[in-house]
């Protein structure tokens, strides 16, 4: 047999493995001839048979059958329960039970909009667009609805809130271990032992940690008064989890984790050793499993517990490593002379692992993608376990007929050796058969604690076995055969196969056909991890140059050297900035790249290639220039990739502006600067780029890859430089069209830059800043609403411009909550970008770090700061800050870092919140935290902003799944990433012969302008794009008319060609009926720009009038209009798994 250093590192090795390579050595293990499988088959047939003759099915099957996942009024009741066993206040709970029971209309919004999307992270099991409507047939949601017309939503509130404790009742064995004790002696009598789980959530903050450490204590304290018998096995026991006791139980803070939770749990192992007692160790995800065996070999190596024999540990069958993780135990006791339980359980995280591999853009899962496949693994490692009783004591915990009867037959007449185990209220009569026929032993699991921390535990029960497909649902369906219930799960392996790797797609098809998936980089992977850290070490002290790369010969500055922002000892390398003399050697040789746009995309997926091959310098590179922690240097080379790749695949076939600017910012000095300049290449334009002065190394290592991946010279130079060559390249009458990323305030001085010295029509695409906001509502979920604060606000140490600024929590739960979103700001780690360890990393520069740290000074002096983290003393870093205020009002200006701004509302001001937030003219991101399907639905169509989350955080947004841009002063549109944005980067002239065609012999009075644009109908109806994602997320890209575009001729024919051109895209246009004057375009309210086929001279003055306009940047369109002209483009993005799965996920694959 393979040592335990053998199987550790097979562990690590296998996580990914191949399924069928799995599966074929699992076939293997389990030994099982096609007579001991009929044998098996049959003997669980009869169990099945047995079962149904006895006249007390467990309440939980009655219940699944009842009111399953397949049941409207099994969703409703599940979204009920939840929510009203938590919310607080009657205005909510009056909305929530309206919005699960009366009938919505969905369709007459935005298509089937989010009825579909919004189960959320709340009971969310609205999966198919289920709604409840009047002419459904009668049942309890029926009655329940006519009785609210009847009596009144007060009374109902109580009469609910009473039925769903009473549910609770069936599903936890007490509030409190001394009731749940008295509870289990009726069935201790009858031969059951029990293993207690205390309820709740993974611990977010410390004072969780410590107080579930302090519960577990008081609880193996209690249980010990039962244990009563020298052998340990017939004792009752207790499960704990390792994310209870710790709030950042991960592998980045695995020194902490092992400093921190391995003496709490060692503390409890101790306590459950001298009361005689067994204590289980429950399974997570399979990304902590390789800290949690780091953990428990910790503990078991401790000397005090020679002698016991009840350290258990929880083993999933579902995961594709599990009998590596047996043969790795087995191996641990032996070398440890211990004796040790383990509890094989089929898995309960399903779908969050395939989920996750798919975000993560791992080609592969962790876990077995058809539930036959699980079966026979826990045959397999069944079998396993069965042959190491020397050294473990099994613990079968299931309820499926078959597994029991597979682990009857191999046990042969043993009994003594092994458990079975059932949950609490579940598998109760097949038990109760084996108990008494077979004379084997039985431990119930049972949840212990409050109603209101049901919720994972009871959606986990419903997720896993409320499928039709699910043992536990067949059992009590007479419909269905004994021998189908119990079907051999060997036979429907290849079938259920097939099925699964055609409803789950891999991370690397996510896009397919359209292009590759950008690799992933799983950080919680060790060897992962060490491969990333072997790419990296060559350039720890590396030091890069950067210089202009120009199609002719260079003649920069004077080198000056870069700081790395993080260490100020640290040089990352030097810059020789462009001189006028090079921005004029750039100018003179550019040239549009001539090639088909075949070959264009061609060469933008090599350059694709190239980055992720030099994913070690470009990780170095940019955590030392940039600050940037790994989880954000993953992220910001994967979206470059993404780019690429997106634009190449949709390259376009109309010819190029001609000339792009491309100006760049530092905050994403990989993924934003490579995003222009691809679309720019995309679409055969010659490109100029200019990156943020903070980050040129970085932009001269990408502007290097993609000349060696063919770009041409003259197609492509790199200027860098400070606002001077900015300006430059902004204000020469060669360029033919800018692309922008940066403040509002530069982009206002670009256009009218561009307004005097451009073409007239010249596009700017600009992509500005944000006051992004989130309302969590009292329906949400604290632990997840906390969670997703902490990323929007402070990853990337708030240097996003789609970051959270302001907070709205409903007052009825902001004191609590604020308490967990504090707890949780404290277990951040601040400091050095290059550790995996690192959480928020330095801002920019010194400039950056003096104007937050002067707003957190005001606030201080006024008595508004709640909460800050400590300063690293060097580098400058500014830590994770939160300040009160009344409301987004009181924010007079972005503050780009990792500063958080909170206020509360109360339940019947949602709309004057929307209405404060739409004010500020600003429309980038925005998040919403609820579990009420009408009100995701009333605030997606009220908040003006281009990206929308829903029960998730608000960055991050994915090229070609989440178009990203904002509307009004957060930008112009079109959406980067989106399927609008290619065309901005092509020439679309006007009708030939336009120019001089038309005339005007009146002029048009200001009056008469504002009653024409006061009679402009509305558009059409909003159309509405499902785009590609990941399992559990819907993402829906809408496109409605913007406000009208001004079509000026000159003169009626073209004005009025140009008005059919704008409406024949979805937009709404006002015919000019004479000239106008310029000055009438500064002061017009209610356009959004302007067409104009005429002479240039006049066309400078209309462009020069529109940029002189405060507010949003409006274009003069003196070619034909594209989409991004007319419309408005907003997405919506939103978690559609519950707060314990992903019920369409489950439903369909299991």
């Amino acid at each position: 047999m393979t040592t335990a250093l053998d199987a550790r590192a097979r562990i690590d090795h296998d996580t990914y493995a191949p399924e069928a390579t799995t599966l074929k050595r699992l076939i293997a293990e389990a030994g099982l001839s096609a007579e001991d499988r009929a044998a098996i088959a049959a003997r669980g047939a009869d169990l099945v048979r047995d079962i149904r003759a006895r006249t007390d099915p467990g309440m939980m099957e009655v219940f699944l059958a009842e009111y399953g996942l397949s049941t409207d009024e099994g969703i409703a009741l599940m979204c009920l329960a939840e929510a009203l066993l938590r919310v607080p206040d009657a205005d909510t709970i009056d909305a929530l039970i309206e919005d699960k029971i009366a009938p919505s209309d969905w369709g007459s919004h935005m298509g089937h909009s989010t009825s579909s999307l919004v189960n959320a992270s709340t009971w969310a099991l609205m999966l198919t667009g289920r709604v409840l409507r009047e002419d459904q047939k009668p049942g309890p949601v029926g009655h329940l609805r006519q009785a609210i017309k009847r009596l009144g939503e007060p009374v109902i509130r109580t009469a609910v809130g009473r039925a769903m404790k009473e549910m609770g009742r069936q599903f936890v064995l007490g509030e409190t271990i001394r009731s749940a004790m008295d509870r289990a002696r009726n069935m201790e009598k009858k031969g059951y032992t029990y293993s207690y789980d205390m309820l709740g959530e993974a611990a977010r903050t410390d004072a969780d940690a410590t107080r579930y450490h302090l519960a577990y204590s008081r609880a193996i304290t209690a249980i010990a008064e039962a244990c009563t018998d020298r052998d340990i096995r017939k004792n009752p026991g207790i499960s704990v989890k390792l994310s209870a006791l710790h709030p950042r139980y991960e592998v980045a803070q695995r020194d902490e984790v092992m400093a921190v939770l391995m003496p709490r749990l060692r503390s409890l192992a101790l306590l459950a050793k001298s009361a005689r007692m067994g204590l289980n160790i429950d399974a997570e995800e399979s990304d902590r499993l390789a800290l949690s065996l780091d953990v428990i070999e910790t503990v078991l190596s401790e000397p005090a517990l020679d002698g016991w024999d009840g350290f258990g540990v929880v083993v999933q069958a579902y995961g594709q490593r599990a009998g590596h993780v047996l043969d790795y135990l087995y191996e641990l006791s032996t070398r440890l002379d211990r004796r040790i339980m383990v509890r094989l359980v089929k898995g309960a995280y399903w779908d969050t692992e395939i989920k996750r591999a798919q975000v993560e853009g791992i080609d592969g899962f962790p876990v077995y993608t058809a539930k036959p496949a699980t079966d026979v693994s826990y045959i397999a490692n069944a079998r396993k376990l069965l042959g190491m009783t020397d050294r473990i004591y099994p613990q079968f915990a299931t309820h499926n007929a078959h597994t029991v009867a597979a682990i009857l037959h191999m046990a042969g007449d043993e009994r003594e050796t092994f458990e079975f185990q059932r949950l609490h209220g579940m598998g109760e009569a097949l038990h109760d058969l084996v108990l008494t026929n077979q004379g084997t032993r039985c431990r119930i699991y049972a949840p212990v604690g409050a109603h209101r921390d049901l919720l994972a535990y009871l959606v986990r029960r419903l997720l896993e076995n409320g499928a039709n497909s699910s043992f536990v649902n067949q059992i009590v369906d007479e419909d269905v055969s004994p021998e189908e219930v119990a079907r051999d799960p060997f036979d429907l392996l290849e079938e259920a196969l097939s099925h699964s790797q055609a409803a789950i797609t891999r991370a690397p098809d996510l896009f397919a056909p359209e292009r590759p998936n950008s690799k992933g980089f799983d950080l919680t992977h060790q060897p992962t991890l060490d491969l990333i850290d072997a790419a990296r070490a060559p350039f720890a002290h590396h030091r890069w140059q950067a210089a202009p790369l120009l199609a002719g010969d260079a003649a920069p500055n004077a080198p000056r050297d870069l700081t790395n922002p993080a260490d100020p000892a640290d040089s990352p390398g030097s810059v020789a900035e462009a001189s006028a003399a090079d921005i004029e050697t750039a100018l003179a040789h550019a040239a549009p790249w001539d090639a088909p746009a075949e070959d264009r995309a061609r060469v933008l997926n090599r350059a694709a290639d190239l980055y992720e091959e030099n994913f070690g310098e470009i990780f170095a590179l940019l955590a030392r220039e940039a600050g940037k922690i790994p989880l954000d240097t993953v992220a910001e080379l994967r979206e470059a990739v993404d780019f690429l790749r997106y634009y190449g695949a949709n390259a376009p076939q109309d010819p190029p502006v001609g000339l792009f600017t491309c100006i760049s910012p530092w905050n994403f000095p990989l993924a934003i600067f490579t995003g222009q300049i691809a679309a720019a290449l995309a679409a055969g334009n010659a490109v100029l780029t200019k990156p943020a002065e903070q980050t040129p190394l970085i932009a001269h290592r990408a502007i290097s890859l993609l000349h060696e991946a063919g770009v041409p010279k003259t197609a492509l130079q790199l200027l860098p430089g400070a606002g001077d060559v900015g300006a430059a390249l902004t204000s020469d009458p060669r360029i033919g069209g800018v692309a922008f990323t940066g403040s509002t305030e530069t982009a206002q001085k670009i256009r009218a830059t561009m307004a005097e010295n451009l073409a007239p029509g010249a596009p700017l695409i600009a992509e500005t800043g944000g006051l992004n906001a989130m309302i969590v509502d009292s329906t949400a979920l604290p632990e997840q609403a906390v969670q997703a604060i902490v990323e929007s606000a402070f990853q990337s140490a708030g240097q996003r411009c789609s970051a959270l600024r302001c907070l709205y929590v409903q007052e009825d739960i902001a004191t609590p909550f604020t308490e967990m979103l504090i707890g949780a700001m404290d277990a951040l780690h601040i400091g050095q970008p290059w550790q995996i360890s690192t959480d928020v990393g330095p801002v920019i520069d010194e400039e950056a770090r003096a104007g937050i740290d002067a707003h957190i000074q005001t606030a201080r002096a006024e008595g508004r700061l709640v909460y800050e983290l400590k300063t690293p003393n060097a580098g400058t870093f500014i830590a994770p800050t939160l300040i009160k205020i009344g409301g987004i009002a009181d924010l007079e200006r972005e503050i780009f870092g990792p500063v958080l701004h909170i206020a509360t509302f109360k339940s019947h001001q949602l709309d004057e919140v929307i209405d404060a937030i739409n004010a500020t003219g600003y429309g980038l991101t925005f998040g919403l935290m609820t579990r009420i399907d009408d009100r995701v639905q009333h605030v997606t169509e009220a908040v003006h902003a281009g990206n929308i989350y829903v029960n998730r955080n608000q960055i991050g947004a994915i090229v070609g799944s989440q178009p990203f841009g904002g509307e009004g002063l957060s930008g112009t549109g079109p959406k980067a990433g989106g399927p609008h944005y290619l065309t901005r980067f092509t020439a679309r002239p006007a009708p030939e012969g336009a120019e001089g065609q038309g005339d005007w012999s009146d002029e048009m009075g200001a009056k008469d302008l504002a009653q024409a644009l006061a009679k402009t109908p509305a558009g059409p109806e909003t159309r509405a794009l499902i785009l590609p994602g990941p399992t559990g997320e819907s993402n829906r890209l809408s496109v409605f008319a913007r406000e009208p575009l001004l079509c000026m001729g000159p003169g009626a024919d073209l004005a009025e060609a140009q008005a059919e051109a704008v409406r024949a895209l979805g937009g709404r246009a006002v015919v000019t009926s004479g000239s106008l004057m310029p000055e009438a375009l500064t002061a017009l309210h209610g356009i959004s720009g302007a067409l104009w086929w005429g002479d240039a001279a006049q066309g400078r003055a209309y462009a020069r009038a529109l940029a002189a306009r405060p507010g949003p940047i409006l274009p003069l369109i003196t070619g034909m209009p594209d989409t991004g002209h007319v419309c408005h483009e907003r997405h919506v993005c939103v978690d559609t798994t519950a707060a314990g799965g992903n019920a369409a996920l489950l439903g369909g694959v299991s």
